[in-house]
């Protein structure tokens, strides 16, 4: 299963840039679709999820606030809209798929399906 993550680029400190992710219209629907984000030298971590329906999202702590992520289930597209953007926020970013229900939703082992990952560079 292709997910197809695309938007990334290169944006200066505090500026906005937003992220794409297609996925097949099987995987889509009454998915949990994700977004993570791994850094050189780190680990792969968490960043923001949505629910099928729109209705639950979450968060993590470190781009509260500055990030939105949202879903359009007629594009099957999810988008990751990042603003105030930080010189830690450059790593690349992955979107991924979860069967399920709304659970373990910041876990990478809980995905099934991952995309290629997008670079996003900020110079401060």
């Amino acid at each position: 299963v292709q997910l197809q993550a695309f938007g990334g680029g290169l944006v200066q400190a505090g500026g906005s840039l937003r992220l794409s992710c297609t996925a097949p219209a099987r995987v889509f629907s009454y998915y949990v679709m994700g977004w993570f984000r791994q850094a050189p030298g780190k680990e792969r971590e968490f960043v923001s999820a949505i629910a099928w329906s729109g209705g639950n999202t979450d968060y993590a702590d470190s781009v509260k606030g500055r990030y939105t992520i949202s879903r359009d289930n007629t594009k099957n597209t999810v988008y990751l809209q990042m603003s105030s953007m930080k010189s830690e926020d450059t790593a690349v970013y992955y979107c991924a798929a979860k069967r399920g229900p709304w659970e373990l939703i910041s876990r990478t082992r809980a995905y099934d399906y991952w995309g290629q990952g997008t670079q996003v560079t900020v110079s401060s």
